[in-house]
Protein backbone atom coordinates (compact mmCIF):
# COMPACT_ATOMS: atom_id res chain seq x y z
CA UNK A 1 0.00 0.00 0.00
CA UNK A 2 1.25 3.47 -0.82
CA UNK A 3 1.28 5.68 2.26
CA UNK A 4 -0.13 9.21 2.39
CA UNK A 5 2.35 11.70 1.07
CA UNK A 6 4.21 9.08 -0.98
CA UNK A 7 4.27 10.45 -4.50
CA UNK A 8 5.41 7.23 -6.14
CA UNK A 9 2.80 5.72 -8.46
CA UNK A 10 2.92 2.27 -9.97
CA UNK A 11 2.13 2.71 -13.69
CA UNK A 12 -0.71 0.67 -15.12
CA UNK A 13 0.44 -1.44 -18.02
CA UNK A 14 -1.64 -0.95 -21.17
CA UNK A 15 -1.16 -2.99 -24.33
CA UNK A 16 0.40 -1.50 -27.42
CA UNK A 17 -0.84 -2.73 -30.79
CA UNK A 18 0.96 -3.28 -34.06
CA UNK A 19 -1.73 -2.30 -36.57
CA UNK A 20 -1.36 -3.54 -40.14
CA UNK A 21 -3.64 -2.38 -42.95
CA UNK A 22 -3.38 -4.67 -45.98
CA UNK A 23 -4.81 -3.15 -49.14
CA UNK A 24 -4.90 -4.00 -52.80
CA UNK A 25 -2.16 -1.51 -53.63
CA UNK A 26 -0.18 -1.13 -50.44
CA UNK A 27 0.46 -2.54 -46.96
CA UNK A 28 1.13 -0.16 -44.09
CA UNK A 29 1.80 -0.57 -40.39
CA UNK A 30 2.29 1.46 -37.25
CA UNK A 31 2.20 0.99 -33.47
CA UNK A 32 -0.71 2.32 -31.41
CA UNK A 33 -1.21 2.88 -27.71
CA UNK A 34 -4.24 1.45 -25.89
CA UNK A 35 -6.41 4.41 -26.95
CA UNK A 36 -5.60 3.90 -30.62
CA UNK A 37 -3.24 6.86 -30.95
CA UNK A 38 -0.33 6.28 -33.32
CA UNK A 39 2.90 6.33 -31.28
CA UNK A 40 5.35 5.43 -34.04
CA UNK A 41 5.96 6.48 -37.59
CA UNK A 42 3.96 4.57 -40.19
CA UNK A 43 5.81 2.32 -42.63
CA UNK A 44 4.45 1.24 -46.00
CA UNK A 45 5.32 -1.02 -48.89
CA UNK A 46 3.55 -1.75 -52.19
CA UNK A 47 1.50 -4.94 -52.11
CA UNK A 48 3.63 -7.59 -53.84
CA UNK A 49 2.05 -9.77 -56.52
CA UNK A 50 1.62 -12.64 -56.95
CA UNK A 51 0.84 -12.87 -53.23
CA UNK A 52 0.71 -16.34 -51.66
CA UNK A 53 -0.02 -16.38 -47.91
CA UNK A 54 3.57 -16.80 -46.83
CA UNK A 55 4.62 -13.76 -48.84
CA UNK A 56 2.05 -11.63 -47.03
CA UNK A 57 3.22 -12.97 -43.68
CA UNK A 58 6.84 -12.22 -44.60
CA UNK A 59 5.87 -8.71 -45.72
CA UNK A 60 4.10 -7.98 -42.43
CA UNK A 61 7.06 -9.30 -40.44
CA UNK A 62 9.37 -7.07 -42.50
CA UNK A 63 7.29 -4.01 -41.63
CA UNK A 64 7.13 -5.00 -37.96
CA UNK A 65 10.92 -5.18 -37.81
CA UNK A 66 11.05 -1.47 -38.70
CA UNK A 67 8.80 -0.49 -35.78
CA UNK A 68 8.94 -0.61 -31.97
CA UNK A 69 7.96 -3.88 -30.30
CA UNK A 70 4.24 -4.25 -29.55
CA UNK A 71 2.20 -6.45 -27.21
CA UNK A 72 -0.28 -7.62 -29.84
CA UNK A 73 -0.98 -7.31 -33.56
CA UNK A 74 -4.09 -6.48 -35.58
CA UNK A 75 -4.20 -7.29 -39.28
CA UNK A 76 -6.95 -5.94 -41.53
CA UNK A 77 -7.11 -7.53 -44.97
CA UNK A 78 -9.64 -7.68 -47.82
CA UNK A 79 -12.09 -10.56 -48.04
CA UNK A 80 -14.07 -12.87 -45.82
CA UNK A 81 -12.14 -13.62 -42.62
CA UNK A 82 -13.63 -15.81 -39.87
CA UNK A 83 -11.83 -16.17 -36.55
CA UNK A 84 -8.52 -15.34 -38.20
CA UNK A 85 -9.02 -17.87 -41.01
CA UNK A 86 -9.25 -16.68 -44.62
CA UNK A 87 -12.42 -17.95 -46.30
CA UNK A 88 -11.92 -15.85 -49.45
CA UNK A 89 -9.74 -12.90 -50.44
CA UNK A 90 -10.54 -11.69 -53.97
CA UNK A 91 -7.54 -9.40 -54.56
CA UNK A 92 -4.81 -11.70 -53.32
CA UNK A 93 -5.62 -14.66 -55.55
CA UNK A 94 -4.68 -12.74 -58.70
CA UNK A 95 -1.48 -12.64 -60.75
CA UNK A 96 -0.88 -8.88 -60.73
CA UNK A 97 -3.46 -7.48 -58.33
CA UNK A 98 -7.14 -6.46 -58.57
CA UNK A 99 -8.81 -7.11 -61.95
CA UNK A 100 -5.94 -9.29 -63.18
CA UNK A 101 -6.07 -13.02 -63.89
CA UNK A 102 -7.03 -15.34 -61.03
CA UNK A 103 -4.42 -18.03 -60.35
CA UNK A 104 -5.95 -21.38 -59.30
CA UNK A 105 -2.91 -22.22 -57.18
CA UNK A 106 -3.44 -19.05 -55.15
CA UNK A 107 -7.14 -19.81 -54.71
CA UNK A 108 -6.11 -23.12 -53.20
CA UNK A 109 -3.30 -21.63 -51.10
CA UNK A 110 -5.50 -18.96 -49.53
CA UNK A 111 -8.59 -21.11 -48.90
CA UNK A 112 -8.87 -21.72 -45.14
CA UNK A 113 -5.42 -20.32 -44.48
CA UNK A 114 -5.09 -19.59 -40.75
CA UNK A 115 -3.64 -16.10 -40.96
CA UNK A 116 -4.09 -15.49 -37.26
CA UNK A 117 -2.00 -18.50 -36.29
CA UNK A 118 0.67 -17.75 -38.87
CA UNK A 119 1.10 -14.14 -37.74
CA UNK A 120 1.11 -15.02 -34.03
CA UNK A 121 3.70 -17.71 -34.61
CA UNK A 122 6.05 -15.46 -36.58
CA UNK A 123 5.75 -12.39 -34.34
CA UNK A 124 5.36 -14.21 -31.02
CA UNK A 125 2.41 -12.07 -29.87
CA UNK A 126 -1.40 -12.48 -29.86
CA UNK A 127 -3.07 -11.61 -33.15
CA UNK A 128 -6.47 -10.47 -34.33
CA UNK A 129 -7.10 -10.78 -38.07
CA UNK A 130 -10.22 -9.13 -39.47
CA UNK A 131 -11.62 -7.77 -42.69
CA UNK A 132 -9.97 -4.39 -43.28
CA UNK A 133 -13.30 -2.51 -43.22
CA UNK A 134 -14.07 -4.05 -39.83
CA UNK A 135 -10.84 -2.57 -38.44
CA UNK A 136 -11.64 0.81 -39.99
CA UNK A 137 -15.14 0.74 -38.56
CA UNK A 138 -13.80 0.09 -35.07
CA UNK A 139 -11.89 3.34 -35.37
CA UNK A 140 -14.97 5.51 -36.00
CA UNK A 141 -18.16 4.00 -34.55
CA UNK A 142 -19.74 5.58 -31.48
CA UNK A 143 -20.89 2.28 -30.00
CA UNK A 144 -24.54 3.32 -29.99
CA UNK A 145 -27.14 1.86 -32.34
CA UNK A 146 -26.70 0.08 -35.66
CA UNK A 147 -23.66 1.56 -37.38
CA UNK A 148 -22.28 0.57 -40.77
CA UNK A 149 -19.11 1.52 -42.58
CA UNK A 150 -18.49 1.27 -46.31
CA UNK A 151 -14.88 1.77 -47.39
CA UNK A 152 -14.06 2.97 -50.88
CA UNK A 153 -10.64 2.17 -52.29
CA UNK A 154 -9.41 -0.50 -54.66
CA UNK A 155 -12.85 -2.02 -54.19
CA UNK A 156 -15.65 -1.79 -51.64
CA UNK A 157 -15.37 -2.92 -48.03
CA UNK A 158 -18.07 -3.04 -45.36
CA UNK A 159 -18.73 -3.80 -41.72
CA UNK A 160 -21.65 -3.51 -39.31
CA UNK A 161 -21.56 -2.80 -35.55
CA UNK A 162 -24.52 -3.26 -33.20
CA UNK A 163 -24.05 -1.14 -30.06
CA UNK A 164 -20.30 -1.41 -30.52
CA UNK A 165 -20.21 -5.16 -31.14
CA UNK A 166 -18.96 -6.30 -34.53
CA UNK A 167 -21.62 -8.24 -36.44
CA UNK A 168 -20.80 -11.34 -38.52
CA UNK A 169 -19.30 -10.25 -41.81
CA UNK A 170 -21.25 -10.10 -45.07
CA UNK A 171 -19.07 -9.63 -48.17
CA UNK A 172 -21.20 -6.98 -49.89
CA UNK A 173 -18.38 -6.31 -52.36
CA UNK A 174 -19.11 -9.57 -54.18
CA UNK A 175 -22.84 -8.96 -54.56
CA UNK A 176 -24.16 -8.43 -58.13
CA UNK A 177 -25.20 -4.92 -59.14
CA UNK A 178 -25.89 -4.68 -62.89
CA UNK A 179 -24.35 -5.63 -66.23
CA UNK A 180 -22.72 -8.60 -64.52
CA UNK A 181 -20.70 -6.30 -62.26
CA UNK A 182 -20.13 -6.75 -58.53
CA UNK A 183 -20.04 -3.82 -56.11
CA UNK A 184 -16.24 -4.10 -56.23
CA UNK A 185 -16.38 -3.59 -59.99
CA UNK A 186 -19.10 -0.94 -59.94
CA UNK A 187 -17.48 1.61 -57.61
CA UNK A 188 -13.89 0.38 -57.36
CA UNK A 189 -10.85 2.47 -58.22
CA UNK A 190 -10.77 1.25 -61.82
CA UNK A 191 -14.25 2.66 -62.49
CA UNK A 192 -13.53 5.91 -60.66
CA UNK A 193 -10.55 6.53 -62.92
CA UNK A 194 -12.60 5.65 -66.00
CA UNK A 195 -15.68 7.70 -65.13
CA UNK A 196 -14.27 10.66 -63.24
CA UNK A 197 -15.25 11.72 -59.72
CA UNK A 198 -18.60 13.29 -60.61
CA UNK A 199 -20.08 10.28 -62.40
CA UNK A 200 -18.46 7.87 -59.92
CA UNK A 201 -19.99 9.82 -57.01
CA UNK A 202 -23.45 9.27 -58.47
CA UNK A 203 -22.73 5.55 -58.46
CA UNK A 204 -21.71 5.73 -54.81
CA UNK A 205 -25.02 7.42 -53.99
CA UNK A 206 -26.91 4.67 -55.84
CA UNK A 207 -25.07 2.06 -53.77
CA UNK A 208 -25.98 3.87 -50.55
CA UNK A 209 -29.62 4.02 -51.65
CA UNK A 210 -29.56 0.29 -52.45
CA UNK A 211 -28.03 -0.70 -49.10
CA UNK A 212 -30.20 1.56 -46.93
CA UNK A 213 -33.42 -0.56 -46.97
CA UNK A 214 -31.39 -3.74 -46.31
CA UNK A 215 -29.48 -2.48 -43.27
CA UNK A 216 -31.64 0.41 -41.95
CA UNK A 217 -28.63 1.81 -40.13
CA UNK A 218 -28.66 4.57 -37.55
CA UNK A 219 -25.44 5.91 -39.08
CA UNK A 220 -23.44 5.08 -42.19
CA UNK A 221 -19.76 6.00 -42.41
CA UNK A 222 -18.00 6.31 -45.76
CA UNK A 223 -14.28 5.67 -45.35
CA UNK A 224 -11.28 4.51 -47.34
CA UNK A 225 -8.96 6.52 -49.52
CA UNK A 226 -11.59 7.42 -52.13
CA UNK A 227 -14.30 8.62 -49.74
CA UNK A 228 -12.84 12.14 -49.89
CA UNK A 229 -13.46 12.13 -53.66
CA UNK A 230 -17.25 11.99 -53.30
CA UNK A 231 -18.63 15.29 -54.56
CA UNK A 232 -20.41 17.50 -52.05
CA UNK A 233 -23.48 17.59 -54.30
CA UNK A 234 -23.91 13.81 -54.14
CA UNK A 235 -22.98 13.58 -50.45
CA UNK A 236 -25.68 16.13 -49.61
CA UNK A 237 -28.28 13.91 -51.29
CA UNK A 238 -27.39 10.88 -49.17
CA UNK A 239 -28.89 12.23 -45.94
CA UNK A 240 -27.67 13.49 -42.57
CA UNK A 241 -27.13 9.93 -41.32
CA UNK A 242 -24.29 9.44 -43.83
CA UNK A 243 -20.86 10.91 -43.11
CA UNK A 244 -17.35 10.72 -44.52
CA UNK A 245 -14.61 9.67 -42.09
CA UNK A 246 -10.80 9.86 -42.37
CA UNK A 247 -8.90 7.09 -44.11
CA UNK A 248 -6.61 6.83 -41.05
CA UNK A 249 -9.36 4.82 -39.31
CA UNK A 250 -8.07 1.74 -41.11
CA UNK A 251 -4.99 2.03 -38.94
CA UNK A 252 -6.23 3.55 -35.68
CA UNK A 253 -9.08 1.03 -35.34
CA UNK A 254 -6.44 -1.65 -34.78
CA UNK A 255 -6.45 -1.10 -31.01
CA UNK A 256 -10.16 -0.54 -30.39
CA UNK A 257 -11.33 -3.59 -32.36
CA UNK A 258 -9.96 -5.94 -29.68
CA UNK A 259 -12.87 -5.00 -27.42
CA UNK A 260 -15.45 -5.10 -30.22
CA UNK A 261 -14.73 -8.28 -32.16
CA UNK A 262 -16.76 -11.43 -31.61
CA UNK A 263 -14.56 -14.32 -30.49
Amino acid sequence: MVGRGNSSVVPVSTPSTLSVDCGGGGIKASVLNAEGTIISRAVRTPTPYPLPPQTLVDTIVGLAEQLPAADRVTVGMPGMIRHGVVVATPHYITKDGPRSRVLPELVEAWARFDMGHAISTRLGIPSLVLNDAEVAGAGVVTGHGLEMIVTLGTGLGNAVFDNGVLAPHVEVSQGPVRWGLTYDDYIGEHERLRLGDAHWSRRVRRVVEALRPMYLWDRLYLGGGNSRRITQAQLAKMGEDVMVVPNEAGMTGGARCWSMARR
